[in-house]
């Protein structure tokens, strides 16, 4: 297999690989990171995100985002990064495409619903979910569990967010077992940072959340122009888009605002990690990890922008009466399907009743939290319908 020869030095080097847990052959013609990619979008945890949403129930309108949606587009401002810095762009768009894998449905309503549910149980986290979810529920090999991904691409779904043990990890909780389990078995170094590749994807995905969430608000009347204006980088980028097509209909203006905020975004995120990569000149992959900071970042001005846009997002379309009611709904059909199953366990499929019989209850928990994380919206709402009776368009 050729490997690219324009990587930058401190890029993560697919030949250098540190491997999958479970040996296996190497492809003739992907690289590892390549065949990492290619089994996400195969798994049936990416096919179900086409109906799995975070703001909208799925049944709201078809224009708005769905995990789907937004895992690519999350893709693509990922390998625009990776490759504007020389980094492995398989290895970003392999971590972008899944890192929503472990959400429930509902977005993050369904996930609160469920840490409250396994509280009990070592709680429920979206980020142990995928991994449990790439290293174990996904079934599509004979020889093990899970798509077997290498250590590059697990270390990154894990620790995009910067370290979980030692100094430098932001939160001091109890790691979830999922995470300690695999780490025991297959260390990924939950001490340091993870891959620039990694790094660039996390800031990815706040780019393209923050602006699909300002284009969804304003088409659904969420909020109105007049209350955008006021806002950090939504109310310039609207203004500029105003002033170049002041005949263009606001459908027109929203799409070329929200173009404008991606691409000034993108540009702040190069422009700081070159800065930081330039300063500190990394020369191998392993010193981004051992470093005592993250290399890709927003600018100090970018960030205190960003932190305005998203104080107005949750005022006024997080907390917005429509989006509270679906909250409401959603958070009564999780509660009650897991109420159900957790306390009549016969009443699960049998392939799940299985995965628990004989075991604790705890274990019991586990399988229920399992089921219904990987639901859909339109699933879980079915499922409701079927189990309880009540009315709910799904």
């Amino acid at each position: 297999m050729a490997f690219p020869a324009t990587l930058a030095p401190y890029a993560a080097r697919a030949e250098a690989t540190r491997g999958r847990l479970y040996k296996e052959a190497e492809s003739a013609f992907r690289t590892p990171f390549q065949r990492d990619r290619d089994r996400v979008i195969h798994a049936v945890a990416f096919r179900r995100l086409k109906h799995k949403t975070q703001v909208f129930i799925s049944h709201e309108g078809d224009h708005y985002r769905t995990r789907l949606t937004h895992s690519l587009e999350v893709a693509q401002i990922a390998r625009t990064l990776a490759r504007a810095l020389k980094l492995d762009e398989d290895l970003a768009e392999s971590l972008a495409l899944a890192h929503d894998l472990g959400h429930p449905p509902f977005g993050h309503t369904g996930e609160d619903v469920l840490v409250q549910c396994m509280e009990k149980y070592d709680g429920f986290d979206h980020n142990a979910q995928t991994l449990r979810l790439l290293t174990k529920l996904e079934r599509r090999h004979a020889e093990f569990d899970g798509l077997n991904l290498t250590w590059e691409t697990l270390e990154g779904v894990v620790k995009h967010n910067g370290p979980l043990t030692g100094p430098l990890a932001k939160k001091k909780d109890p790691l979830p077992a999922a995470i300690v389990e695999y780490a025991e078995a297959h260390d990924l170094w939950l001490d340091s940072f993870p891959s620039l590749e990694a790094q660039v994807a996390a800031l990815a995905d706040d780019i393209a959340y923050n602006n699909h969430d300002v284009d969804d608000g304003l088409r659904a009347g969420l909020f109105d122009f007049a209350e955008a204006r006021d806002v950090p980088l939504v109310g310039p980028a609207l203004r500029a888009a105003e002033e170049r097509f002041p005949d263009a209909p606001r459908v027109i203006l929203i799409a070329e605002a929200v173009s404008d905020l991606i691409g000034a975004m993108v540009q702040d995120v190069l422009s700081e990690t070159r800065r930081r990569l330039e300063a500190d000149k990394p020369a191998h992959a392993d010193e981004i990890r051992r470093a005592d900071h993250a290399f890709s970042a927003f600018s100090p001005e970018m960030d205190r922008d960003l932190s305005g846009l998203r104080s107005f997002l949750h005022e006024n379309m997080y907390r917005h009466y429509k989006v509270n009611r679906a909250r409401s709904r959603a958070k009564r059909i999780i509660k009650s399907l897991f109420d159900l199953f957790f306390h009549e366990p016969e009443t699960l499929p049998p392939e799940w009743r299985s995965r628990y019989e004989g075991a604790s209850e705890a274990r019991l928990a586990r399988v229920v939290c399992d089921y219904i994380a990987g639901m859909t919206d339109r699933y879980a709402a079915r499922e409701y319908r079927r189990l309880f009776g009540d009315e709910f368009e799904g």
